[in-house]
């Protein structure tokens, strides 16, 4: 069985507002498209707002695995916050100055996951998310906007 996964990038400004929505989209996402692995970060409020629903939908579907992205390497081998399945550092970003450390992190898991879930604001989530739909041109992955 071919595992899916998705990634979630989006304001750190996020309203809770959205919250139904993105437990709409993550069901969504596991039903229907067979999502079982998704990855969230954690340094703004969607990514808590994400982190939360994930949590909420693990005890009606058991079978999936959330991940929390960890883009510096001081991070890479600590112990998984409650309700997360672990940590995922990316591959060659030890080589990264810290502070490009998260945008690469993010372009890095656009790159490697099947779907991505997002509520873009402006800056860096905006230019990921952009980045994104230049690959779900070319059929790379299938992104949903909130």
């Amino acid at each position: 069985m071919n595992e899916k996964s998705c990634f979630f990038i989006g304001s750190r400004y996020a309203s809770s507002n959205l919250e139904p929505q993105l437990a709409e989209a993550v069901e969504k996402h596991i039903t229907e498209y067979g999502v079982t692995t998704f990855t969230v970060g954690h340094y703004g409020f969607f990514d808590h707002l994400a982190a939360g629903v994930l949590k909420e939908a693990k005890k009606k579907h058991s079978h999936i695995k959330l991940y929390l992205l960890a883009p510096y390497a001081l991070n890479q081998n600590r112990e998984a916050p409650e309700g997360f399945d672990g940590t995922f550092y990316p591959e060659g970003l030890e080589f990264v100055p810290k502070r490009y450390a998260i945008v690469q992190a993010n372009r890095y898991m656009v790159q490697h996951s099947d779907y991505l879930i997002s509520h873009p604001g402006m800056g860096n989530s905006r230019k990921i998310v952009e980045y994104a739909q230049g690959r779900e041109k070319k059929g790379l992955i299938k992104v949903t906007l909130l």
